[in-house]
């Protein structure tokens, strides 16, 4: 039997969550000049709220809100069938063009990279977009692949034995970010 984590410590309650993501929402807005050509894709499950979140701070900066859409990651897995003998395939939503976009992948964390490169190959397949960049609210380190995150709300060193777990409103009924050991 699989023991529970015990929280270590809280990392990041609503107020640091929020100002994290405003402080992306500005990097996105200043790297890409603007938020005319740039489309958010959150990667589900925490990445679709975290996207849906940063486009709406944008939209209240800049008076534009980017294109926003999600990915299911489910098939372009690497290790798919070590996670379930039956995924399940999640929604991929994204109603608007690639071409040529500025793509931003949103997510939770980082750890491995192995997530990124995932994404990465299921908006491939969607479109091709001009560039692609990642945000993440937390950057974790400990990579097996080499992805580094463009934009980040709060990098936490981790080991391998802890664990990042990321709580928002719309999944979860509360906003926190706490490690565990």
């Amino acid at each position: 039997m699989k023991s529970e984590k015990q929280v270590k410590a809280t990392i990041m309650d609503e107020a640091a969550l929020s100002r994290a993501l405003t402080r992306i929402a500005h990097e996105i807005l200043e790297h890409n000049r603007g938020a005319d050509n740039v489309a958010l894709i959150g990667i589900r499950r925490r990445g679709v709220p975290l996207a849906e979140r940063i486009a709406k701070k944008m939209e209240q900066i800049e008076g534009k809100a980017p294109a926003v859409g999600e990915v299911d990651i489910t098939f372009y897995r690497d290790d798919l069938t070590e996670r379930s003998e039956q995924p399940v395939l999640n929604a991929t939503r994204v109603d608007f063009n690639l071409g040529g976009m500025d793509v931003v992948l949103v997510d939770d964390v980082i750890f491995t990279g192995r997530t990124v490169r995932a994404a990465l190959e299921a908006v491939f397949h969607l479109g091709r977009p001009r560039t692609v960049q990642l945000a993440v609210l937390v950057d974790r380190g400990l990579r097996e692949l080499p992805f580094r995150p463009d934009y980040v709300g709060k990098n936490v060193p981790t080991r391998h034995s802890e664990l990042i777990s990321v709580s928002l409103i719309e999944v979860d009924g509360e906003d926190k970010v706490t490690i565990k050991e």
